[in-house]
């Protein structure tokens, strides 16, 4: 027994040691590029598969091989991805999601090389570089990580790495070369991935598909360690070998035996999940690169177009017909993407398990298998599948609530993996299970005929959710999700809507793809799928239902028409190039062609008539359409203009002394009470950043908050707006107490904000971005009262981008008062305004104050506050120093 035991912790020290070298690789690659590199395990899959050409088939001797992978090819790599790939992306800002699709690019794209090149078959030939024994392994895991501490400790490249990794505009700055920097952790990071596939190669099969996934199934080392810690991730790494060893020890008997064995032989699975799920996450964004900033109009014809190209393989006939019918379903299964991704904006890299349970319950159901249930058609057995996967998106939707990025990104394929290992290659689930196709629609051609009718249905609901009140909060949330749910979006009951219809799609096309193939394959639906469906979309038209059905019959045709491994090659290609070409393979196309297309020009008699034109005598304009709103409303407010520069009282140097604006008639405040903060404290790592801060906000005033940076402004408008919980003290409006009221019900409980860095959503236009506002109260006047009050109607078709930032102040100021509040909450607003802008901003807000509506500014520009506010807080060290008139609180400051 003793024997058995040290055996199996030897077993388990081999294991252990190898996913250590996989977690250093990875933490150091990240600490010095800020990038999870998920195509670490491609990788390491290509340099076991060179070593193999090299010793198997060149016949070279192992040392020799081994040098040339490990020392000259593996770094190799690194320095490539980093020059070619990822310094293009971090010249562009480093933009987690964009990385995340270029890493996931580069693991579809080695994958699918190693299958053209290769073959995806499994080899079981790969040469021995160290003896069985494990402590070659341990010790090189132990040395690497020994020495990477060392180096990162006390050697001036390791002050470099902190500087880069806590701030890398700033390192450069100081005269650090960043490039120099990422370019070492590269070479590092792919050092370490070659050495595990070497190692891991002659006790595993060498497989394109199978062995990077089994490399990324040790991540969990590196997300336990925080991405940061190396002693940590290495004993993590062996505590978990060990212990996924040992469990083989186990052998209770029955159904308690076979989960045993599965957990135990998917230990690092297990891990993942609860790091991904429960530790606290990687990077904070969660926007996804889109093809485009503004809406790109559907091509006249692509419609008719499309329509045509699926109908035309009903005239196929033989194996063209058979690989034809994977089309529709695979659509389905990539439109479910459109939706959680494209317009939810949300990362989700675990599609793959829903459609794989879609086909699974499926064939349950048919089979008459399905714990509960009776034995079921198929087509009602499809739509009860549907139903019963649909709740289960809440695996990922749930994590999305409080997780973005990369975080989000590895929850999600965690529960992809997790449904893969655990359900799909399991024989209590699958074993003997056969599916049919439904009556009537046995045959190829009525079964495509089937497909057609439910790919439209689903199209039908695509569109309809990308259209409309929903199309537009899923926009904003993808936009902007700080500025959807202060516009009043339900940003958390939104994320889940889009995961469990993402689910529910998923899991139909899911089930339409086993009937067209008369089986349920696992292989079908593993995660490295879903990473090719992901990167797919992405770079095909996220927000593009034609981009869905195009990626659909790339995928399948590219496949079925060469050498297995095509098409991955192939989007693996387009998604790494999203550094070179930001806006996306269809910009990049309308930008090489434009010099190819001939501008129209007018002909001689044309531009006399147009010159005939502009020498007509100019239409008379109504009094003030030049000044617009804003001008008209300086006019009806006893002209502002000057009052703003030179109604105020002149100081004894000769500068305009701060004053406040003529009083105004007050209307009666507006209905939902006055908002108090009463002892407020909030302390971040030790750091009081609010201590005890009282303040009243009262209907019908300006109530405005200034004070040095660091003074807490910023932290105590947040937590008056939702976005932040205070540790102590109550913050209430009218008789509610709302402190602990997210954002968005906020909202619609009468309050609205603005934001110190614009919050517009550029996806869609200006008149669509104050809609959003107003969608919450359903006032359909609203929107266009909104337009005219901040001079916006000649803009509202406009997209919300490539606009000044007045204009664009005044949208997200029209969306906040579409929704008609009583309180109005505004950071900052005049920021990178001129004076004019700032003039009329001012009159505006006092004529808001006026018709009863109560207002918080923070602001810098004390000027605009002596001009503006009735009563003014000071603050300083998280407290507030000093309250009172503006007049007399100002006259102090100066």
């Amino acid at each position: 027994m003793a024997s058995l035991s040290y055996d199996l912790t030897l077993a388990g020290l081999s294991v252990g040691s190898a996913a250590a070298l996989t977690g250093i690789g990875l933490i150091v690659t990240h600490r010095a590029t800020g990038v999870l590199n998920f195509a670490h395990g491609a990788v390491a899959m290509l340099c076991a598969y060179v070593l193999r050409q090299l010793t198997v088939e060149w016949h070279w001797p192992l040392p020799l091989a081994a040098s040339v992978t490990l020392l000259l090819l593996a770094p190799g790599i690194g320095l490539l991805l980093d020059r070619a790939v990822f310094r293009p992306l971090a010249v562009l800002g480093g933009d987690p999601a964009r990385t995340l699709v270029a890493s996931i690019g580069v693991f579809v794209l080695l994958v699918g090389g190693a299958a053209l090149l290769w073959g995806p078959g499994a080899r079981d030939d790969a040469p021995e570089l160290v003896p069985a024994e494990p402590w070659a392994q341990l010790g090189a895991a132990v040395a690497l990580a020994a020495t990477v501490g060392a180096l990162t400790r006390w050697t001036r490249f390791g002050g470099e790495l902190r500087a880069v990794v806590d701030n890398r505009r700033l390192a450069v700055l100081s005269g650090i070369d960043a490039d120099r920097v990422a370019a070492a952790g590269w070479a590092f990071g792919s050092f370490t991935a070659g050495l595990t596939g070497v190692l891991l190669a002659p006790y595993v099969r060498l497989d394109p598909y199978g062995m990077p996934l089994l490399v990324m199934d040790v991540v969990a080392v590196a997300v336990v360690a925080g991405m940061r810690s190396l002693p940590i991730a290495v004993a993590a790494a062996l505590c978990l070998g060990v212990a996924q060893s040992q469990l083989t020890r186990l052998h209770p008997g029955g159904l308690p035996e076979q989960l045993l064995q599965t957990a135990g032989a998917n230990l690092f699975v297990i891990a993942l999940l609860v790091a991904a799920l429960f530790l606290p996450g990687i990077g904070s964004k969660d926007a996804l690169p889109r093809t485009a900033t503004a809406r790109v109009p559907t091509p006249p014809g692509a419609w008719t177009v499309a329509a045509v190209l699926f109908l035309i393989p009903l005239g196929f006939a033989g194996s063209d017909l058979t690989t034809a019918v994977q089309v529709p379903a695979l659509a389905v299964i990539l439109l479910s993407l459109v939706v959680v991704t494209g317009r939810g904006g949300q990362i989700s890299l675990g599609q793959a398990a829903y459609a794989g349970l879609g086909a699974l319950f499926t064939a349950l159901l048919t089979a008459g298998r399905f714990p509960g249930l009776p034995e079921l058609p198929h087509l009602p057995a499809l739509a009860v599948a549907v139903l019963l996967v649909a709740p289960l998106g809440l695996l990922t939707g749930w994590p999305a609530i409080s997780r973005h990025g990369l975080a989000l990104a590895l929850a999600t394929f965690a529960v992809g993996v997790g449904v893969s290992r655990f359900v799909f290659t399991q024989p209590y689930a699958t074993s003997g299970l056969a599916l049919g196709r439904p009556a009537g629609f046995t045959s190829d051609r009525t079964y495509y005929v089937l497909e057609l009718a439910l790919l439209t249905a689903s199209l039908l609901l695509v569109v309809a959710l990308r259209r409309g009140r929903t199309g537009r909060a899923l926009a904003a949330m993808r936009d902007h999700e700080a500025g959807a749910a202060a516009a009043g979006v339900p940003v958390p009951a939104l994320k889940l809507t889009a995961f469990v219809t993402g689910a529910a799609l998923a899991a139909l096309g899911g089930g339409m793809f086993a009937m067209g193939q008369r089986a349920f394959d696992a292989g079908a639906y593993d995660p490295v799928r879903g990473l090719l469906w992901f990167a797919a979309i992405v770079v095909l038209g996220s927000d593009s239902v034609l981009g869905a059905l195009t990626a659909a019959a790339l995928l399948v045709g590219l496949d079925a028409g060469t050498r297995g491994g095509s098409a991955a090659a192939l989007i693996g290609l387009l998604a790494i190039l999203t550094g070179r070409f930001p806006g996306g393979p269809y910009e990049a196309l309308r930008a090489a062609t434009r010099p190819f297309i001939r501008t129209p020009r007018l002909t001689p008699a044309g531009m006399r008539v147009r010159d005939s034109v502009r020498s007509a005598p100019a239409v008379p304009q109504p009094p003030n359409r030049r000044k617009g709103t804003w001008g008209f409303l300086r006019a009806q407010h006893s002209g502002s203009d000057d009052r703003a520069h030179t109604n105020r009282p002149h100081r004894e140097d000769g500068e305009h002394a701060a004053a406040p604006a003529a009083p105004h008639p007050k209307r009666a405040p507006r209905e939902g009470g006055t908002l108090n903060a009463q002892h407020l404290s909030l302390t971040y790592d030790g750091f009081t950043a609010l201590h005890d801060v009282s303040l009243c906000v009262p209907p019908g005033q300006v109530t405005a908050i200034v004070g040095p940076n660091g003074a807490g402004k910023s932290t105590l408008f947040h937590c008056l707006a939702g976005t932040l919980r205070p540790v102590s003290g109550r913050i209430t409006l009218g008789t509610r107490d709302i402190t602990t009221l997210p954002a968005h019900a906020r909202t619609r409980a009468g309050m609205a904000r603005t934001f110190q860095r614009l919050a517009v959503f550029p996806s869609l236009t200006i008149a669509e971005n104050v809609q959003v506002g107003a969608d919450r109260n359903r006032r359909h006047t609203a929107v266009t009262q909104a337009l005219r009050l901040l001079d916006l109607m000649a803009l509202r078709s406009h997209p919300a981008t490539d606009l000044s930032t007045g204009t664009l102040r005044r949208t997200e100021l029209a969306r906040a008062l579409a929704g008609d509040p009583h309180t109005l909450l505004l950071d900052e607003p005049a920021a990178g305004l001129d004076a004019a802008e700032v003039a009329a901003l001012a009159t505006l807000l006092r004529a808001l104050a006026a018709d009863g509506m109560a207002l918080l500014v923070v602001e810098h520009d004390l000027d605009l506050v002596a001009d503006l506010a009735d009563t003014v807080h000071v603050m300083a060290a998280g407290r507030i120093v000093t309250s009172g008139p503006a007049d007399e609180v100002l006259e102090e400051a100066h």
